[in-house]
């Protein structure tokens, strides 16, 4: 004996199938974001902390920074560098700014690790964000496991050597 479906009947659990098929398929296709966090901690002598969130975004990763314990009114340069070791911040030579290495070739280059400067306000806080192009958080550029530090003082884009910004008042490893 043959079973027989109205056509009517066919086409609604066709449509019921299609419509659950889709709805799954849109968690699939929804936005993730790509974001990391940092969390600075003061290097031996220092008391700047702070928290950076990264958000990867079309023009580039937006750097989201709020800091706290600066020196009031100073200006600092924020870098990534190329390991993610706090340990041992005050030999820049021992763990260098990121940078590709053709670009750490180059005279004068900026480095992709050179995320910019920040200015500490009157109560040695600064918050604000930058939008760094040059990186990401996935593939050849990628920062994540690197370490972020905090220098005392502010880059000198002009400088014959723009990545020598003095110790790091604070440094944290970029974390998923």
């Amino acid at each position: 004996m043959r079973n027989r479906f109205d056509g009517r009947a066919l086409a609604l659990i066709a449509m019921a199938a299609c419509s659950m098929t889709l709805g799954s398929c849109g968690i699939l296709f929804q936005n993730h974001e790509k974001r990391a966090d940092v969390v600075l901690k003061p290097t031996p002598g220092n008391t700047a902390r702070g928290t950076i969130t990264l958000i990867e975004r079309a023009d580039g990763v937006q750097v989201t920074y709020n800091l706290t314990d600066m020196p009031p009114n100073s200006e600092h340069a924020l870098e990534v560098h190329e390991r993610g070791d706090c340990i041992a911040v005050t030999d820049q030579d021992t763990n260098p700014v990121f940078a590709l290495q053709l670009d750490r070739k180059r005279l004068y280059a900026r480095l992709e690790g050179e995320l910019g400067n920040i200015r500490a306000d009157a109560a040695g806080a600064a918050t604000g964000f930058i939008v760094a192009t040059d990186v990401s958080l996935d593939g050849v550029c990628s920062i994540i496991s690197r370490a972020v530090m905090l220098r005392r003082e502010a880059a000198d884009p002009y400088a014959a050597s723009p990545h020598n910004v003095g110790p790091a008042l604070a440094c944290g490893v970029v974390r998923r």
